[in-house]
């Protein structure tokens, strides 16, 4: 019965024909009483009197009650539908357009229609919270497009660019002709990789990519790829350290995106922290959950950026370092990665180092 309002409309209108009754027939006799005084003491109520008189009592009085009844009751009733049309009127006007979506409906708990009140507020709060996530997503959408077409424009008018020098035969000799078509290489190199990383942001938006789960090592896998990148920091003048007491960190996911997500973190410290010549991988645990920590001593982050690291397409001011030009979606990819393997992911910066740390949980 609790959340049944027609059970309790029905059990409230008994209620109300109760109490109009009883006033009814309280409010008679105190009349009754009141006009026997005036009866004796004013003369025009004791002409009216004699004129009532010739009418059977009982009829009179009955008639009396039941109009006092009615009286009473229709009171009773519009105290209780009288906010039934206020909350009317605050929906039509949420409808059209006179209210905002977010604007709520007095809740009076004591009224019958307070739950239904409460119900309204939460089903416009919902509504209002699908429009923005709407709006959000439309929004989101035109970014991805021009932000998209803006990245993929550059390295593709550059690639047409040469190759329509080439194709013209506008160049003095070989030598030139192989340089041309290394800056086409270069830039088509690009193109694949803006298009694999928004491939791979796409896919895991919208949850499409399956894990392929095993058990693996976490240390010997990060002592492996910093191995591979030896080369690579070398030829930026930087160096690779990895630092723990473990030997083993055993982590059940997924080998090939995890190694994705340390290769990101790796390649955006030497692109940002060359003057620091140092790239540092710190593993340790804490309770059930390996804590990794990717450090570079580049400059540091400026504040107003940190919140907005993680963002699709968001880059850092490009004053902070000369190497800078990814996609824009490395760090968001890593985010859905770490995710998807429920850990977390968060940065630091200061003026002495910037640190990415990242949380997994572990096998025990």
């Amino acid at each position: 019965m609790k959340d049944n309002i027609a059970l309790k409309l029905v059990f409230r209108s008994l209620l109300n024909i109760a109490i109009s009754a009883v006033l009814a027939a309280f409010s008679l006799y105190i009349l009754l009483g009141f006009g026997m005084w005036l009866i004796d003491n004013v003369r025009p109520m004791r002409v009216l009197y004699q004129f009532i008189d010739r009418f059977d009592r009982r009829l009179v009085y009955g008639a009396a009650g039941i109009v006092m009844s009615v009286f009473y009751y229709i009171i009773l009733q519009w105290s209780l539908f009288h906010y039934l049309g206020q909350m009317n009127k605050t929906v039509r006007g949420i409808a059209d357009g006179t209210y905002d979506m977010d604007y709520k409906i007095e809740v009076r708990k004591r009224n019958i229609f307070g739950p239904m009140a409460a119900n309204m507020n939460s089903l416009a709060g919902r509504l209002h919270h699908a429009l923005v996530e709407e709006r959000k997503a439309e929004q989101t959408k035109n970014e991805l497009i021009t932000n998209v077409s803006h990245d993929l424009r550059t390295p593709l008018t550059s690639v047409l660019g040469y190759l329509g020098l080439i194709e013209q035969d506008r160049y003095r000799d070989e030598v030139e002709l192989r340089h041309y078509v290394q800056i086409a290489y270069e830039k088509s190199m690009r193109l694949n990789v803006l298009i694999n990383d928004l491939f791979e942001y796409t896919r895991m938006r919208h949850d499409t990519t399956a894990l392929k789960v095993t058990n693996f090592n976490l240390i010997e896998m990060l002592g492996q790829l910093l191995v591979q990148f030896r080369l690579p920091l070398e030829e930026a003048g930087m160096q690779s350290k990895l630092v723990t007491d473990k030997t083993s960190v055993m982590i059940k996911g997924d080998a090939a995106k995890l190694v994705r997500v340390f290769e990101n973190l790796i390649v955006n410290a030497m692109n940002y922290g060359r003057d620091g010549k140092q790239v540092v991988v710190t593993v340790q645990l804490e309770g059930s959950a390996a804590v990794i920590e990717v450090i570079n001593f580049g400059e540091p982050i400026p504040m107003m950026d940190i919140p907005h690291i993680f963002e699709r397409f968001y880059r850092v001011d490009k004053s902070r370092t000369q190497w800078s030009g990814g996609s824009g979606l490395g760090l968001a990819i890593v985010k859905g990665i770490v995710e998807k393997h429920e850990g977390t992911i968060s940065v630091t910066s200061d003026s002495e180092q910037t640190a990415f740390r990242i949380t997994l949980p572990i096998i025990n």
